[in-house]
């Protein structure tokens, strides 16, 4: 038998591969990569259509505004100039509570009973990231599913990034650029309550606490700093069988209010009950944001706040910024691992290591 058909009857026999690229690809050399240039943006056109009502364009402006691209930030920078002017006519209100409060619901429900009555609503929903892998669920949006449908209505939510005031770094930033677009209410929720919580109060005009019903634990357990800074606080889940309970929960906090420091010159804070679910005491809530606000423009304090706050930014802005130029030095961050591995080794106390590196950088 021929040795070439003997083989080809074999089931070890494999045939030659098809020489033609079958998959339709042309292999050959790879071409390489470039990165693609970033598009050159209007800023002016940008301006114009935020301030139009465009929320298309609203979303891109807080995307560049967040951006940590160094071209970006000084675009994000000189579209701001451009919007301030128009800023500043918005209510600002600052959401917080513990953890299962209720935050968002409230927030759906209080922010789609303002849009049926023809204000634009804003909500800034700052969700927590991974301290891991620095991620966030950013699920907001599908938590407000009634309120995101409603055309007067915006919702934007962001990481917090590991600022520890329970709020992205660019809050502030944003909440003008929303004002801009013409936004008569801005719903800024935090990530949960805490001490860290309190920079939240330095951004708004109203700060609202949630909290929950049975309030004897829950007051053992709250602490006092984020208490003496809220105007209002709602006891929520008000329905049901809990509604007995919440009301005598919001005496209890109305007595406890009755000691503590005002959190706004010539304000008295309040407690009220308030049901999402029912719709029931988002009325009062908005009305006891209308008495504050008349109380506080009437003896100049609202002005005065934003003053405060806006000073506030700047401090921070240059404690942020001489953190960043001060690890942004390659040799100054080498020196720092040099010390903290003196430090971990037992060479060095932390209070010398920290006098060292000070002390080599005067010299």
């Amino acid at each position: 038998m021929d040795k070439n058909k003997e083989m080809q009857e074999s089931a070890l026999f494999v045939m030659d591969g098809v020489a033609a690229s079958h998959d339709g690809m042309q292999y050959g050399v790879p071409k390489k990569f470039r990165k693609k240039k970033a598009d050159k943006i209007d800023i002016q056109a940008l301006a114009r259509e935020v301030m139009a009502g465009s929320r298309t364009q609203l979303s891109k402006a807080i995307t560049l505004i967040e951006s940590s691209n160094i071209v970006h930030k000084a675009q994000a920078q000189e579209l701001l100039q451009e919007l301030l002017p128009h800023t500043g006519n918005s209510v600002r209100i600052g959401i917080t509570g513990v953890p299962g409060a209720g935050k968002s619901s409230f927030i759906e429900a209080f922010g789609t009973m303002l849009c049926e009555m023809g204000m634009k609503v804003a909500v800034l929903a700052i969700d927590p990231s991974s301290s891991l892998s620095g991620g966030s669920i950013l699920g907001d949006k599908t938590r407000m599913e009634e309120l995101v449908k409603k055309s007067n209505a915006f919702v934007r939510p962001s990481p917090s990034a590991g600022t520890l005031g329970g709020v992205h770094k660019k809050t502030r930033e944003t909440m003008l650029v929303c004002e801009a677009a013409g936004y008569d209410v801005i719903l800024i929720e935090t990530v949960g309550v805490g001490q860290s919580e309190t920079y939240v109060r330095g951004m708004v005009d109203f700060f609202l606490l949630l909290v929950l019903t049975g309030a004897g634990d829950e007051l053992q357990g709250m602490k006092k700093g984020i208490m003496e800074l809220a105007d209002a606080i709602v006891v929520h889940k008000a329905d049901g069988d809990n509604v007995r309970l919440a009301k005598k929960t919001v005496s209890e906090y109305k007595q406890i209010l009755h000691f503590l420091q005002p959190a706004t010159p010539g304000w008295m804070s309040t407690a009220m009950p308030v049901s999402s679910w029912e719709k029931r005491g988002l009325d009062k809530v908005w009305d006891t944001i209308g008495e504050f606000r008349q109380t506080v423009e009437a003896n100049n304090y609202w002005s005065i706040r934003r003053q405060n706050q806006t000073k506030d930014w700047f401090q921070s802005m240059i404690t942020d910024h001489l953190i960043d130029a001060f690890y942004g030095n390659p040799e100054r961050k080498a020196q720092v691992q040099l010390l903290e591995s003196q430090i971990l080794n037992g060479q060095l106390t932390v209070t010398q290591g920290v006098d060292r590196l000070f002390s080599d950088n005067q010299s």
